[in-house]
């Protein structure tokens, strides 16, 4: 791209094209940065259209800069000896070293603000995702929009059809003009019910898949602050996916520890709890659940657990025997292993996992810091593109 350009007398708009590139810009630095912003707890939990601030390097254009080369060819006296230095870059005080504070101009940072809703379309738009829809007969039916289908001669008044109505009015006076030879054109001409004509609407209603999705969370003693942070993490994507790929999904949230119930997101999303883990009582409540509201055979169901992988072991067989009826009911069955300190190469359940469950339906995530979070959750669901 050439740094001089000649003036268009056409007038082209510079400013125009500086703003798209300005924005195409900004977006990749957004982009660039996303690993870091989704796992943030300030956005855990909250609505689309909460504005997320973000730092974005200072974008600068081409420009001269005077009297501040370094380095290149340096000059001696003609009296040097092998191993002399001529000449040695110096670090200006705005540059990094040692000693006082700098003064020289730093780079340029400042924020933009974006929304949650923004950010899940930079997170998700270029990850070709599966729709999450493999059970094409599990459909309702949701009213979008009328169809006009012409006119009634009878309806009610809110359908009237005012110009059509007129019309009709216009072709009977112009009869009469043609049998009527008294007819006068100034004569009062009023409005019959037989002129009257309403609109013809018909429902449109479009066919939506039904899905449901089974949120599962350890929130035992073992769940510390920085595992549930991650979890939450997690869920956040998780949720934010659905949103965009749905127009319409159930989402069940249960929390566990040797006992499980159905919480509200809030609760699901900050509950504190003490206690050991039963990792089987939260698939069994999910199974449940399922029994009474969602019947496999007609709804999507997708199932995600998050745990530190810590179990009572006398539960852990239980455990991969309802693991296993998940994997059978559900269209996707996940598990999400959240170990931020290494404490477990392999956890014992994960190992059972791994060596009982060998449906196609179902995989395992680690997750030990946040960076993981993005990754472990683009491999959930591309399992369901491979396996659909």
């Amino acid at each position: 791209m050439p740094v001089f350009q000649e003036y268009n007398s056409r007038g082209r708009d510079r400013s125009a094209e500086d703003r798209r590139r300005h924005r195409r810009l900004v977006e990749k630095a957004i982009k660039k940065n996303l690993h870091e912003i989704v796992a943030e707890e300030s956005i855990i939990g909250q609505s689309k259209n909460k504005k997320i601030k973000i730092p974005i390097r200072g974008l600068k254009e081409y420009q001269f800069i005077y009297g501040k080369n370094q380095g290149g060819v340096g000059t001696g006296t003609g009296k040097e000896k092998r191993g002399d230095v001529i000449a040695r870059e110096v670090i200006t005080s705005g540059q990094q070293g040692r000693g006082g504070a700098g003064s020289e101009e730093g780079e340029e940072i400042y924020e933009t603000e974006i929304t949650i809703e923004d950010l899940v379309n930079y997170i998700f738009e270029d990850l070709n995702l599966p729709h999450l829809d493999r059970k094409k007969f599990s459909q309702t039916e949701t009213e979008v929009d009328y169809k006009r289908l012409g006119y009634r001669p009878k309806g009610i008044p809110p359908r009237l059809a005012k110009k059509r109505s007129v019309m009709e009015k216009l072709k009977r006076r112009q009869g009469r003009r043609r049998v009527d030879s008294d007819f006068r054109e100034e004569e009062r001409f009023p409005f019959r019910e037989e002129d009257l004509r309403y609109h013809y609407v018909r429902e449109e209603r479009r066919p939506q898949a039904n899905a449901v999705v089974f949120c599962i969370m350890d929130t035992s003693g073992s769940m510390d602050l920085t595992k549930k942070y991650l979890a939450r993490s997690f869920y956040f994507l998780l949720y934010q996916y659905l949103r965009l790929k749905y127009t319409q999904v159930e989402v069940v949230f249960i929390a566990h520890t040797t006992t499980a119930r159905e919480v509200k997101e809030d609760e699901f999303f900050h509950r504190v709890e003490s206690g050991g883990t039963f990792i089987s009582s939260g698939y069994r409540k999910a199974l449940e659940i399922m029994e009474e509201r969602f019947n496999p055979a007609v709804w999507n169901i997708y199932a995600f657990h998050t745990s530190d992988g810590d179990n009572w072991e006398e539960d852990n067989r239980h455990a991969v025997v309802a693991a296993g009826e998940l994997c059978r009911a559900c269209n996707l069955f996940g598990y999400g292993e959240i170990d931020p300190d290494g404490f477990h190469t392999i956890s014992p359940i994960s190992k059972l996992f791994q060596e009982s469950l060998r449906q196609d339906n179902f995989t395992m995530v680690k997750i030990t810091e946040k960076d993981d979070v993005f990754p472990a959750l683009k491999k959930l669901l591309t399992l369901e593109e491979n396996w659909a």
